[in-house]
């Protein structure tokens, strides 16, 4: 499967509609398990020459930047070995977020058969609205239990049980989390702290990896996305982070020079600026909310909900009075009918997760709602919409 087609519903503007095949990411990561069951590798979209069909890569390294978007590559990378190294653009899936993309990354899963379709899911089993990545129920507490983490992702990692060894390189913090040690099942799990960190446990990996039999490297860096929420995805800080990441990826091929190791880069999305007048507080709107069935999950770009019955003319007639221009209201079951949350079987608890309907934010628009007990987390930059900012993210390749 390829773009989405035949949308019979209006999205917002310039919307971008998630690719799952040879132009997105999820094609990307089946080109990758391909190259874990031992086929010859190729870059998704790249022309093969004959010399690269008579050459093998004994070791694939895929870097994923957390949040580095193609358009904030092509404005501030001018000069940059990141850019210099682009190959073109490919979309997010659907929702474009951390959660339903970097899971798609460690499994080869669409978030159709994975089920992880915002940073918040709707999963009555674990208490209502939880955050899967921490394990965290939105009302309050962790997700306890023995079997937690294999009932919450009932699903193959993309490391096991192939013809070329995996090694996972991951943050301290987040190296032996609960998602972490999962997804991360069937490969070697090295965690690092710092860029300079990343680079000397990518290298000290990618050698070990060509003395032996060869084999794949999946590293990932959060700083820039991190940034990015909190002071902007143009602000300063998320340049000079970007700078120095680019520094960064510069030394590593410096390291890996003469290798042969192919060096793959992307994102899981891009990012954009919702200034606080265009973030919509949904308590605003108490008549409203008591349509819905619970609270609002998925993202603050794409908010998924579950309206309560008999109540969908109400909600859209509140939609199109008091969200024109904001916000688009699309049933859920639709954006599933074509294609938007990708291929493959669907994941048993799906229906719930993604709700009756989804309001789709227009271009800076975000909308929240509250919980009692909740800390509330103000972010500048944001993603999980349809933008072509949040939805396009480069794929950058080098040869070493």
């Amino acid at each position: 499967m390829s773009a989405c087609r035949n949308i019979p519903f209006s999205l917002p503007r310039a919307a971008v509609a998630p690719d799952y095949g040879a132009n997105g990411l999820y094609g990307l990561v089946g080109a990758i398990r391909g190259y874990l069951d031992g086929q010859h590798w190729t870059v998704p979209g790249e022309e093969r020459t004959d010399r690269a069909q008579d050459e093998s890569v004994p070791v694939l390294v895929f870097l994923l930047i957390d949040g580095l978007g193609d358009a904030f590559l092509q404005r501030f990378g001018s000069g940059s070995t990141l850019l210099a190294h682009r190959q073109r653009r490919l979309t997010s899936v659907f929702p474009s977020t951390t959660a339903s993309a970097v899971t798609t990354t460690l499994t080869g899963l669409a978030p159709a058969r994975h089920g992880l379709t915002g940073w918040f899911i709707q999963d009555r089993r674990f208490g209502g609205v939880v955050a899967p990545l921490p394990m965290r129920k939105r009302s309050g507490g962790l997700i306890r239990g023995p079997m937690a983490p294999e009932r919450l992702f009932p699903y193959p990692s993309l490391f096991r049980n192939r013809r070329r060894k995996s090694i996972y390189v991951n943050p301290r913090s987040l190296a032996y989390s609960p998602y972490s040690a999962r997804h991360g099942r069937g490969a070697d799990i090295v965690a690092y702290r710092g860029l300079q960190g990343m680079v000397a446990a990518i290298a000290t990996a990618a050698r070990a990896l060509k003395r032996a039999a060869g084999g794949y490297i999946h590293a990932y860096y959060p700083a820039f996305d991190a940034l990015s929420h909190a002071h902007g995805c143009e602000s300063d800080e998320a340049v000079a982070q970007f700078r120095h990441i680019d520094a960064a990826f510069a030394a590593l091929l410096d390291r890996l020079a003469g290798t042969g190791v192919d060096v793959v880069v992307s994102a899981d999305h891009g990012f954009i600026d919702s200034p606080a007048e265009r973030v919509i507080r949904f308590e605003r709107f108490p008549e409203a909310a008591a349509m819905l069935a619970g609270p609002l999950f998925g993202e603050r770009r794409t908010a998924l909900c579950e309206l309560r019955r008999g109540v969908e003319d109400d909600f859209r007639s509140f939609v199109e009075a008091e969200l024109a221009g904001k916000a688009v209201l699309v049933r859920s079951p639709e954006l599933l009918r074509s294609g938007f949350f990708g291929p493959g079987p669907r994941h048993r608890q799906l229906r719930e997760r993604i709700g009756s309907h989804a309001l789709l934010m227009e271009s800076g628009w975000t909308i929240t709602d509250s919980m009692p007990g909740e800390h509330a987390h103000r972010m500048i930059g944001v993603h999980g919409g349809l933008s072509p900012q949040e939805m396009w993210v480069p794929l950058i390749h080098a040869r070493c």
